[in-house]
């Protein structure tokens, strides 16, 4: 492999949120989502020949950017998406939160199938709305749309009704990868009850099962792709979270203006060094993205053959989404694994409880004393 993802890289004075959780504590971390491999060097060297331009200033949308994106979207998706529909954000998150300022109606709710991202669960009190959690339902071992129980969520919700739905596509935490037919059910569901959909496609590259595909929803037909915003970012597959880099693809003007107005006053620049971080990362069509999903697909397939079938299928990203609700720590799952020295996500708070997640994207080494720490977790659970 051209890139070394099985280096060990201190982070410990870095100020590392991920690491700081437990400082001074015998706990691996497995929780937030950036990876320990090595930010690839062909981004690196883009920030450093920025830096050597000496003044990091105020800075417009680059012109690179937007060309980069545009052909990133038309090599991985056949689509064609001109400048215009295109909005620069620092962050997929804040992406969400002013997708529903901008739609938000009075008495007006958010449909929100869970579980989620939990940042999603916070967006209809910052948008004064009412949340609508649904869970998805389980298709064997699979998570999927419970189309019925949606429409039900739509036809109860009284006084006023949904505006918006929240869509993690892939799905996190869940590692789903919804096919083209799902996503068409869910467009026309969307088209059916007057629903703005916001789809969070950040992990949209980081594809594990060899059959998988990345489906943008609002590429699959001129009608949905006026109802959607559709969030990306190159922040997860590139390891370059701390410079926060998004962009909102809009087609409808109407929508547009109104996710541009929400923004008014909130959101900070974009800085120069996430621009160029983030077109080197866009214009990318190497070998790293083949190689590190190659190196995850190890990875998640060593954790599964720890944990077994408590672990839902992970077809997209370097999530595991782990079981533990028939046991005695179902309610507090995070602090079991924290006593055994793992630091994992909580599946409470992405409105989960009884699982919890586990970010497998790290050197084999290190994914390795996680395990051992793992298998005893596993054997120390009591049923419920």
């Amino acid at each position: 492999m051209a890139f070394n993802f099985d280096e060990e890289i201190d982070r410990s004075q870095t100020t590392s949120s991920k690491w700081e959780r437990y400082a001074g504590r015998d706990v691996l971390p497995f929780w937030v989502a950036d990876m320990e491999f090595a930010t690839p060097g062909f981004v690196l060297d883009a920030i450093r020949a920025r830096l050597d331009r000496q003044i990091i200033g105020y800075t417009r949308t680059p012109p690179e950017i937007v060309e980069a994106f545009q052909s990133w979207l038309a090599r991985n998706y056949a689509w064609t998406v001109p400048e215009e529909w295109l909005v620069w954000i620092p962050g997929v998150v804040p992406g969400v939160n002013l997708t529903a300022r901008a739609v938000a109606e009075p008495d007006g709710g958010i449909l929100i199938p869970t579980p989620v991202y939990y940042p999603f669960l916070s967006v209809p009190a910052n948008a004064a709305q009412t949340g609508i959690q649904v869970p998805l339902a389980k298709n064997g071992s699979r998570w999927v749309m419970d189309f019925d129980a949606l429409q039900n969520a739509v036809d109860d919700h009284n006084p006023g009704s949904p505006r918006v739905l929240l869509l993690s596509n892939p799905q996190n935490p869940t590692g789903r990868a919804y096919t083209k037919s799902e996503l068409t059910v869910l467009a026309d569901f969307c088209l059916k009850n007057d629903l703005t959909l916001c789809s969070d496609e950040i992990h949209c590259a980081i594809l594990l099962d060899q059959d998988a595909q990345h489906t943008p929803v609002a590429s699959l037909y001129p009608e949905i792709a006026q109802r959607t915003v559709s969030l990306f970012a190159a922040t997860k597959t590139y390891n370059i979270p701390g410079l926060p880099c998004a962009v909102a693809v809009i087609p409808d003007p109407d929508l547009r203006r109104a996710f541009q107005q929400a923004a008014g006053g909130l959101l900070p620049n974009i800085s120069p060094l996430a621009f160029t971080a983030s077109t080197a990362a866009f214009a990318d069509d190497g070998e790293y993205v083949p190689e590190l999903l190659a190196y995850l697909r190890g990875n998640r397939d060593r954790l599964a053959e720890v944990v077994g079938e408590r672990m839902s299928p992970v077809e997209a990203t370097y999530l595991a989404w782990i079981d533990v609700s028939d046991t005695t720590i179902a309610r507090h799952a995070g602090a079991h694994f924290e006593h055994h020295g793992l630091g994992l996500s909580n599946g409470a708070d992405f409105a989960g409880q009884g699982y919890v997640r586990f970010n497998f994207a790290c050197p084999r080494a290190m994914l390795e004393r996680g395990l051992e720490r793992l298998e005893g977790a596993l054997a120390d659970l009591k049923p419920a």
